[in-house]
């Protein structure tokens, strides 16, 4: 049994995990001779979380474990017999239901930009069709956490973030994906056991204000936690005064407790108050009772720009925990990506694009089978642009490219001693994965190392630099055709 069957709070089998329509327009498409046309779908976001420069790509282990285990069982074709309104040949093609499909996703931790095509499905337009929401709620949800974890981690400058949200999260599935995210973005650790079981994400933590509260003094409080975990001992110091009682009850602890076993205090934690003022005193504090190496961290409400902004004034934290503001991306909780049809393929294997015209210029679709080149540059191995390619185009390296804006044509730019790089992956080939298995300290690495190839400017908080996301001349010039032919 895989994870995401483990959380889910209905039947393990997630496959009715899906949007009623789905499941109309699949008996349609039966009734109306679609049973064997192939069909091209793909994903795609419009807008990026919190106005920033880029996001993270996540979440596509679990499309993996989901279409891996996706059949319809007896109970499933029963309900929606019972519905009344679909064909027996449907049931009967639902009963001997098997995934076929070829997909194509970004690599999980890489940075992704609006409009590209992110995954890319392509099989019997039924299945295609069908597995439309699972792979958005997936996607979404973890590519917002990862992203804002991202955020977060970048604001630290370096300082371990732990994720500290389960109990503020949409649901166990929001939190133990959710941590999931987290540390593909960038967090150290979570306070979420089970992902410390199931994932191997290290799980973090010491005590909270009721292991204070439930001892006649704080000082005995800390003494009888000191006797239990000495090799690592962090104490909480908020629960009454900070300056006046946490710290000379801890630093006595530390000193009648922890040395004389033989180690050294792991740290303190400060979860309320101003965490400025009172980490810069604590400090002092501490280094001047002798323990210079004790930590100091910082929970309560935090995210990037509190953290930024404390790191500014001088805050002196090594260590943060970061709760309901990154678990459920406040800030920005919704990652607004879509499934659209993109081509229909006939019986020889030749591609009909199609095409979503609107009056809203962001929501006009890009047709056709495609491929997304990153092109960076050799002298400094940054991310130069990005460029979507219809599917039978290469960009040769070995010579100037010419880049130019979708939208403002006349904004152009040649390309030099770059390398084009094609960043997406096959992950399943008729059916079968074929995806590489890669654990989450590799994921979270691989995001460290992709980011870090994107220009300071790009990863700004505030008015970050427009990452260039172009189209090749042939995809611009299709797009632009079918524009014109559709819209009368």
């Amino acid at each position: 049994m895989n994870l995401l069957d483990k959380v889910s709070t209905a039947k393990t089998n997630l496959t009715m995990l899906t949007d009623f329509y789905e499941i109309t327009m699949a008996n349609g498409y039966l009734e109306n001779g679609f049973r064997d046309t192939i069909a091209y779908f793909d994903m795609f976001f419009r807008e990026l979380p919190d106005h920033g420069g880029f996001a993270i790509m996540a979440g596509v282990q679990q499309i993996i474990d989901y279409l891996e285990h996706l059949t319809f069982t007896k109970n499933d074709i029963e309900y929606l017999r019972g519905c009344g309104i679909f064909s027996e040949e449907f049931m009967e093609y639902l009963s001997n239901f098997k995934f076929s499909c070829d997909v194509w996703t970004v690599p999980e931790g890489m940075p992704i930009f609006p409009g590209e095509p992110i995954i890319t499905v392509r099989g019997p337009v039924i299945q295609a069709q069908f597995i439309e929401t699972m792979i958005l709620l997936t996607v979404n949800h973890q590519s917002l956490i990862a992203t804002k974890a991202n955020r977060i981690c970048r604001a630290a400058k370096g300082r371990p973030v732990m994720e500290f949200g389960s109990r503020r999260a949409q649901g166990p599935d929001g939190a133990m994906l959710g941590a999931r995210a987290a540390y593909i973005g960038g967090c150290c650790g979570t306070a979420c056991t089970i992902c410390g079981k199931e994932f191997g994400i290290p799980a973090l933590g010491t005590m909270a204000h009721s292991w204070v509260q439930l001892f006649d003094t704080e000082l005995d409080a800390f003494r009888a936690y000191a006797r239990e975990y000495p090799q690592n001992c962090t104490l909480l110091v908020d629960t009454y005064n900070v300056l006046k009682s946490g710290l000379p009850n801890a630093i006595k602890v530390f000193q009648e407790e922890i040395l004389p076993r033989g180690f050294r205090p792991a740290g303190i934690r400060i979860d309320s108050g101003d965490i400025t003022y009172l980490s810069r005193k604590a400090r002092k504090i501490l280094d001047n009772a002798g323990f210079p190496d004790c930590k100091i961290c910082a929970s309560n409400s935090l995210d990037e720009y509190i953290i930024r902004d404390m790191l500014v004034q001088g805050a002196c934290v090594d260590s943060f925990g970061v709760g309901e503001r990154m678990i459920t991306s406040s800030s920005s909780p919704v990652f607004g990506g879509v499934y659209k049809l993109s081509g229909v393929e006939d019986e020889e294997g030749h591609i009909t694009p199609k095409i979503k015209i609107s009056e809203n210029v962001s929501k006009i679709t890009t047709p056709g089978l495609k491929k997304i080149y990153r092109l960076y540059d050799r002298s400094t191995c940054k991310a130069i642009a990005d460029v979507i390619t219809l599917h039978d185009e290469n960009i040769d390296d070995s010579k100037p490219y010419e880049i130019f804006d979708p939208d403002f044509v006349w904004k152009k730019k040649l390309v030099t001693n770059f390398r084009a790089v094609n960043i997406r992956r096959q992950i399943f080939k008729n059916g079968k994965c074929v995806a590489e298995q890669h654990t989450l300290p590799e994921l979270q690495a691989f995001c460290r190392a992709q980011v870090d190839t994107l220009w300071d400017e790009v990863k700004r908080f505030e008015n970050p630099h427009r990452y260039y996301v172009d189209l090749s001349k042939k995809l611009w010039t299709l797009k632009n055709n079918m524009i014109a032919k559709y819209s009368g």
